[in-house]
């Protein structure tokens, strides 16, 4: 993927082209023969859903037409209003089935004209983010891969939870950076997309919440796992702040693993130039700034490795604190990359919001019902 900081360069033509009826049919071709049909698990349920409801409404007009031929009477309105919302039920739905396989030819002429690459829908994703091992039915779709100057993806999520009458779908849009190292599992929560409180679908414990120098705080609020906070201001330096802060204020950020997420509560992946714009400017400016990230080494895993632990408490100053320094130099004498267990995932806390909430309506529910 390529995108300068200030004003990223990119071909949106393939957006909003004219295309190719045949193409696209020769596109869905390709994709079939490569084992790829193109249609996620929620656009299968959607065909079979209509599919019946197709059958229910043959059978229904064909019904409605005998009736209305052999009692031309009371039933005849009725029976052209039926007549009249099954056509259009029909017109929807064929009209919707040809934007979605137009939506992923552009897509993927899109992400050819880029240098990415295009993947319909993968079920299941195994992505380390807080947002990957949630709920069930869990799919990303329309996804747009670049390997330069590293791998980067671009993607649309949802995941279901509750069941029947009281399931929801949550939809996310995201992108996924591959790091070069392991780091600590930091959050930062954008201000600028809360609504009553955060839109975030994990909550955490607010000992975990470190307050940065500067504006970063207006914009973010920041999580790393206690006894972190050393090791967080040495990764987020103030030209890294300010970079959030230019291009990513309106992103919920996680950091986990070796992979950064940038969340978002509406499509990633789009047929809007502007949004592709955004993207690769937040993605653009973040990641000329990640290549010295690739220096931290957790000062913990010392512990486990004795003999370079004495060796560099011979020829390096010890702290106050007796430990060594939390960014040592890349050598023989520091650790190796790695995050140490205290450090991997942050420690959530009871989501008491909602909770209240609901009592709240509970309490106000029996105290009208007494009057």
């Amino acid at each position: 993927m390529s995108a300068p900081q200030s004003a990223p360069s990119f071909d949106a033509r393939p957006l909003t082209d004219p295309v190719d009826p045949r193409a696209v049919s020769a596109f869905q071709t390709e994709l079939r023969a490569r084992g790829s049909s193109g249609v996620s698990a929620a656009s299968i349920i959607a065909i079979v859903v209509f599919g019946l409801v197709f059958v229910a409404a043959v059978t229904l007009v064909g019904a409605t037409m005998v009736s209305m031929l052999t009692d031309p009477g009371a039933s005849s309105f009725a029976g052209l209003g039926i007549l009249a919302a099954a056509a259009v039920g029909i017109t929807i739905a064929v009209v919707s089935w040809r934007r979605s396989r137009v939506a992923r030819y552009r897509l993927d002429a899109f992400a050819r004209a880029n240098g990415m690459a295009y993947e319909p829908s993968v079920a299941n994703p195994a992505l380390p983010g807080m947002l990957f091992g949630l709920g069930r039915s869990r799919e990303s779709t329309d996804l747009v891969r670049g390997t330069e100057p590293r791998f980067v993806e671009f993607g649309n999520y949802q995941y279901t939870t509750g069941s029947g009458k009281n399931s929801t779908t949550h939809r996310w849009g995201y992108v996924a950076v591959k790091l070069d190292v392991p780091l600590p599992n930091i959050v930062l929560d954008a201000k600028g997309n809360n609504g009553f409180g955060s839109n975030l679908p994990a909550s955490f414990q607010r000992e975990q919440r470190l307050s940065l120098e500067a504006d970063f705080d207006r914009y973010f609020t920041l999580y790393c796992p206690e006894g972190y906070e050393r090791d967080a201001l040495y990764l987020f330096t103030p030209d890294i702040m300010a970079r959030f802060i230019d291009n990513a204020a309106e992103l919920d950020v996680e950091i986990v693993d070796d992979w950064l997420f940038l969340y978002t509560q509406r499509k990633a992946s789009t047929l809007d130039p502007a949004t592709w714009a955004w993207l690769f400017g937040a993605v653009g400016a973040v990641i000329t700034k990640l290549d010295q990230w690739e220096r931290w080494r957790d000062e913990r895993l010392q512990l486990e490795y004795p003999a370079a632990a004495a060796a560099a408490s011979s020829v390096a100053p010890q702290p106050a604190s007796g430990r060594l320094p939390f960014a040592p130099p890349v050598g023989l004498l520091s650790p190796p990359p790695g995050v140490a267990n205290e450090g991997r995932r942050l420690k959530k806390s009871f989501p008491w919001l909602p909770f209240v909430v609901v009592i709240g309506f509970a309490a106000f529910w029996f105290w009208s019902r007494s009057f």
